[in-house]
């Protein structure tokens, strides 16, 4: 099964491709799509939801997992991730792949076993889960990389408890 993980922005959205075999995770793809400040915000947004619908294409994930907004003061910056992440979920429908969200306290406590775990130790778990030589940059796609994870280790939890295969 095919996982896309998103850690939704306006300025840099992160995105990671894994493959979960069994208890096996495997990346596929990761890295970030990146929007320039001072454009239009209807033009960050086209550009955010292309290259969403393009990497979908390209990788054909079988469902997309995405952060869920974590509201902080910044009102405005807020909106534009929410927008964000509207034109994600947009691209992910209109191809009829199904949807999971999950709060960054669910992520960590997924990938950490702790849902207070700091940046660092997400980004360290990631690296050692995916066996990748060094912790993916910017931030956001090694956040990303951890929404996947943590969606991959919900499935099989799921699958458990319905009986049903690993």
């Amino acid at each position: 099964m095919r996982v896309l993980g998103i850690d939704p922005g306006i300025a840099i959205v992160g995105f990671g491709f894994i493959d979960k075999d069994g208890h096996k995770l495997t990346p596929v793809q990761y890295g970030s799509i990146e929007t320039k400040a001072h454009t239009p915000s209807e033009t960050r947004l086209l550009q955010v939801y292309e290259s969403a619908s393009a990497l979908m294409d390209k990788y054909k994930p079988d469902s997309v997992a995405v952060e869920k907004l974590f509201f902080n003061r910044n009102v405005t910056t807020a909106f534009d991730v929410g927008q964000a992440r509207g034109v994600i979920i947009l691209a992910a429908a209109q191809r009829g792949l199904p949807i999971a969200e999950y709060t960054p306290l669910q992520v960590k406590q997924a990938v950490v076993g702790y849902g207070k775990a700091e940046k660092r130790q997400v980004q360290e778990m990631v690296r050692m889960f995916l066996k990748l030589s060094a912790i993916p940059k910017p931030d956001d796609v090694a956040d990303a990389l951890a929404v996947a994870i943590c969606h991959a280790h919900s499935i099989v939890l799921t699958n458990k408890l319905n009986g049903g295969p690993r």
